[in-house]
């Protein structure tokens, strides 16, 4: 649909039975987001909130919490998209089967940015204290813009085909920002508003930057999309949306003339302020740190303005639904991007970026009686030097040929092809003192921590056990759980320091070693805080064994040893996934808060049916 507000989409919703309205008045501090989690865990529609307490603006939350919602948003042009990538990956297509392409003309004239001067969203203005002041979890450092598109562009090539569209979560209040006039940025460097700011550094100029929210539905997709850098997101948005982006200028910046709020700006080069804490999309708070500050310009909205909004936390949520769809447009364009690889993953549950899982081709050992892992390391390189893909901390990769009907995205089934087929004396790679994701705590710094490669090819090496027999534990361990085949969940005692932790670990392995318990079936064991947490689900596992632990430091192995500087172990491998003393607290609902979202929830109140 060609949507030309988000008051669009919203009509459009609940003519078709995807909206509800909350009536009643509500708070933008924790009950907001505590309705959108709870009507998300209870696969709900969309939400409007009508009424918020000391706001005189509408709120929408959950637009895109159901992959089915948002392809119904996207209807008419998600096919012509998948063409668009295709055509892009190999144009020859176009030339090969020109009836079947001969649709996606319009599609690409709807991609270029049509530049207006009728411009809905510069209507009215007002301050950012008057916005809505959401703050989705407890701790959080004050309200922050969870849907926000943020605009900038290359200062030695102005206009809006050099320009950069990014999701970078925005502070309003708290900590040390000047009320109205200052707010925070979160954003890294490597990203494409960074490379615009580090230009206008060297200039010394400020950058100017305009952050739209809410608008056609297309611009929020656009935003998130891993485009190539260099290719404007109002590109994509256009043709996703079936409708070309309007734009203009005021006072020098960029602003989307259908969006329902602008907010324009100055980044300074080198002034930064305290930004978070946040509850972010691992499970965990992001902690204050410092980061871009924005001395704020105007705030702008158009005269039926609504504020789209989304709530962070523990996947899956919104975000995971939204994940979904791209995957779904690019799915096949990654693989292509990678010689030899086949198909790619990052694993929700476990925050996305700790966990990648990859099938590779394996071509250069063919013959049977001896093939192990040799292209697909090469691929594993590939994968870890690409985009978003080199955030990742654990990196399996197996080759394809041993299982053509294996998807990484059977995740069980995909752990059981590795763990039949490691060879845990010669298949861990690592990669020390290098960049992780900055929202990962679980090194000793800020983006910093270590990854590994696992890799397997060849035929099975152990049948995987599912029975526990005879398995005793030293003190300080206890209640062994088989999580899935192959692996056990083993509680231990709370981490304390590193050197009391390795020495847990070495005792634990140690006891393994000598005590003649027969632990060939199962390859992986984990120690973490709570088994019976880890072993309940998969998605347990995954959550806590990837995001709480780092591989330098936390991978250990039963009889472990290391030859030429490759590590390797001859008996279990061993992740010490226990909380440690510098890792981000996670994230934990307010009982309070919830009883108000279960009265929302009672006959006759606008939830009634839905939680």
């Amino acid at each position: 649909m060609g949507y030309k507000s988000t008051l669009d989409c919203i009509n459009d919703l609940e003519k078709n039975g995807h909206l509800v309205r909350i009536k009643e008045e509500v708070s933008s501090d924790l009950e907001m987001a505590a309705i959108h989690l709870r009507v998300f865990e209870n696969n709900g529609p969309a939400i409007l909130f009508e009424n918020i307490k000391g706001c005189k603006f509408k709120a929408v939350s959950n637009l895109y919490g159901d992959t089915n919602r948002s392809k119904f948003i996207f209807r008419d042009t998600l096919e012509k998209i998948k063409t668009l990538i295709d055509l892009k990956n190999d144009p020859l297509e176009a030339i090969k089967h020109p009836f079947k392409y001969a649709n996606v003309g319009m599609t690409a004239f709807s991609s270029l940015p049509r530049k207006t001067s009728f411009n809905p969203v510069l209507q009215n203005q007002t301050t950012i204290s008057h916005l809505p002041q959401i703050k989705c979890w407890p701790d959080d450092g004050g309200a922050f813009v969870t849907l926000p598109l943020v605009y900038t562009e290359d200062i030695d090539k102005p206009g809006v085909m050099n320009s950069n569209l990014g999701m970078y979560r925005i502070q309003l209040s708290g900590n040390d920002y000047i009320k109205d006039k200052e707010i925070g940025l979160h954003y890294q460097l490597h990203r494409g508003i960074g490379i615009h700011q580090t230009k206008s550094n060297k200039k010394g100029k400020p950058l100017k930057v305009s952050i739209f929210v809410g608008g056609p539905p297309s611009l929020t997709l656009g935003a998130v999309m891993p485009l190539p850098e260099g290719m404007s997101e109002l590109t994509f948005a256009g043709a996703l949306g079936n409708r070309r982006i309007r734009y203009s200028y005021e006072d020098g910046y960029g602003i989307a003339s259908d969006a329902d709020f602008v907010i324009t700006g100055e980044v300074y080069p080198n002034e930064n302020k305290p930004e978070g804490p946040f509850g972010d999309h691992l499970g965990y708070y992001s902690l204050k740190h410092d980061f871009p500050l924005m001395r704020v310009h105007k705030v702008y909205h158009r005269n039926d303005a609504i504020w789209p909004f989304t709530v962070v936390g523990r996947p899956p949520q919104e975000d995971t639904a939204f994940g979904n769809l791209i995957h779904e447009l690019t799915g096949n364009a990654i693989p292509k991007e990678i010689p030899g690889l086949k198909d790619v993953h990052a694993v929700d549950a476990s925050g996305v970026h700790p966990l990648l899982l990859a099938i590779g081709s394996e071509r250069y050992t063919p013959y049977n009686n001896n093939r192990k892992p040799a292209e697909i390391l090469t691929i594993a390189n590939h994968i870890l030097g690409s985009g978003q893909l080199s955030l990742a901390k654990y990196l399996f990769i197996i080759a394809g040929e041993d299982n053509p009907k294996l998807t990484t995205h059977d995740v069980a089934d995909y752990f059981k092809h590795v763990l039949e087929r490691v060879d845990l004396t010669r298949d861990l790679h690592f990669y020390t003192r290098t960049t992780i994701d900055t929202l990962d705590y679980s090194g000793e710094d800020l983006n910093s921590g270590s990854k590994v490669v696992i890799a397997a090819a060849g035929e099975k090496l152990r049948e995987l056990g599912t029975e526990l027999k005879n398995f005793s534990l030293p003190d300080g361990f206890s209640n062994p759980k088989v999580v899935m085949p192959g692996v056990i969940a083993i509680t231990a005692n709370k981490y304390a320091d590193k050197p009391s932790g390795d020495k847990d670990i070495f005792y634990l392995s140690s006891h393994l070693s000598n005590s003649g318990i027969d632990l060939s079936t199962f390859p992986l064991l984990i120690v973490c805080d709570d088994s019976d947490f880890v072993s309940k689900t998969l998605n347990n596992f995954l959550w806590v064994t990837f995001t709480r632990s780092n591989p330098s430091h936390d991978i250990h192995g039963v009889d472990s040893f290391i030859a030429n500087k490759h590590w390797g172990c001859n008996g279990s491998l061993v992740i010490d996934a226990r909380i440690k003393p510098h890792h981000a607290p996670p994230l934990i609902k307010d009982p309070a808060i919830e009883k108000r979202v279960d009265a929302l929830g009672e006959k006759g109140k606008s939830l009634y049916g839905i939680i």
